[in-house]
């Protein structure tokens, strides 16, 4: 339950900045723009500069686990959003945190990835990942339908419920490490 939380939650996020985040650093109201031409090659850049640091992190001097990567990872992307959230204006942060995500989602995707390997039995690791993102999607399209369509929903509160369910799943992590007796049980059969 908790991966497939874990696997959808990066692609709900990604639909939910694009359609929130997108517009607000394109076109401010007073006039100030960036090009959109711009905003997609740093997405891209980012999210590699993420996938680069993964293997870094994870068996360089620092070693640190990837449960924990994951965990610092939400909390940054949740403190981002609430930042984006709260309405901020100013370009150039909006640019830099806008990478700034996407780098932290460049390192959750293969952070989960590992743990998918590590913890899922490769029977199941399909199907998990399949049903996994459904609710992600049903979730995207009611956003994209209460807030595009319909805008019943604001840009800032669809990104301060993003950013508040990335902090809850941070500490729901780090409770579940903390009641965990062994970090890395294997689960695959022998």
């Amino acid at each position: 339950m908790a991966f497939g939380m874990g696997t959808s939650l990066p692609s709900l996020l990604h639909y939910s900045v694009l359609d929130s985040m997108g517009p607000n650093i394109g076109g401010m109201a007073d006039g100030r723009e960036v090009h959109l031409g711009l905003i997609y090659p740093c997405l891209l850049g980012a999210r590699m500069l993420g996938s680069t640091v993964f293997p870094w992190l994870i068996s360089g001097p620092s070693s640190l686990r990837t449960e924990d990567c994951l965990v610092y990872s939400f909390i940054v992307l949740g403190l981002v959003l609430s930042i984006v959230a709260y309405d901020y204006q100013e370009i150039g942060v909006l640019v830099t945190l806008f990478c700034l995500f996407h780098a932290c989602v460049g390192l959750i995707l293969p952070s989960l990835a590992k743990l998918r390997t590590m913890y899922v039995p490769n029977e199941l690791r399909g199907g998990m990942i399949s049903l996994s993102l459904a609710p992600a999607n049903a979730a995207v399209l009611l956003f994209l339908i209460q807030g595009g369509y319909y805008r019943n929903i604001g840009n800032s509160t669809i990104l301060a419920v993003a950013a508040l369910g990335l902090l809850t799943a941070a500490g729901s992590m780090h409770v579940l490490k903390r009641l965990g007796k062994q970090p890395y049980q294997n689960w695959h059969k022998s």
